[in-house]
């Protein structure tokens, strides 16, 4: 496993909650916490933009992902809106967390709360080769749903 060095700037609204950190050594996302100066409170199907408190200096070639946590969306139906939410390697301004809460019920944002995860992965930059046609696959131009729902329809159609 490599470990890449990430530049983090704390903004004053954020100075005294801990920085992100991985909940677990095989973590692969980094949990982001609330910097919000008092409790938000989300109602069902509303939205709120959520600070961090922090900014980074992704190192070129990479993204940095923000992607909801499964306990907020399973107890309680609050995801991240634009999931994944991608951060590119030349911003540098505040990360902010889009919540939305498709729950039956008020939910909480509190101070230091951990509210979404952030994983970092390498990007690859691309050249477009227009080109006539496109190698042939099984699956051709099939679109949504043409792969089926059900594991064992999958697999006697060989996919």
């Amino acid at each position: 496993m490599s470990v890449l060095a990430v530049p983090v700037r704390r903004f004053p609204h954020g100075s005294d909650l801990p920085l992100p950190a991985y909940a677990t050594a095989s973590s692969a996302g980094i949990d982001l916490l609330a910097a919000v100066a008092a409790t938000v409170v989300l109602e069902p199907a509303a939205r709120a933009t959520i600070p961090t408190g922090i900014a980074i200096a992704l190192p070129g070639g990479h993204e940095a992902q923000v992607r909801p946590r499964s306990g907020l969306a399973a107890k309680h139906g609050v995801t991240v809106l634009n999931s994944p939410g991608t951060i590119d390697a030349d911003y540098r301004g505040e990360i902010a967390v889009i919540l939305v809460n498709l729950g039956d019920a008020p939910f909480r944002i509190e101070r230091g709360m951990r509210i979404a995860q952030m994983v970092v992965a390498p990007v690859d930059t691309i050249n477009w080769q227009e080109v006539e046609s496109l190698p042939d696959t099984a699956r051709a131009a099939g679109g949504f749903g043409s792969t089926g729902t059900s594991g064992i329809e999958t697999r006697l159609q060989g996919g």
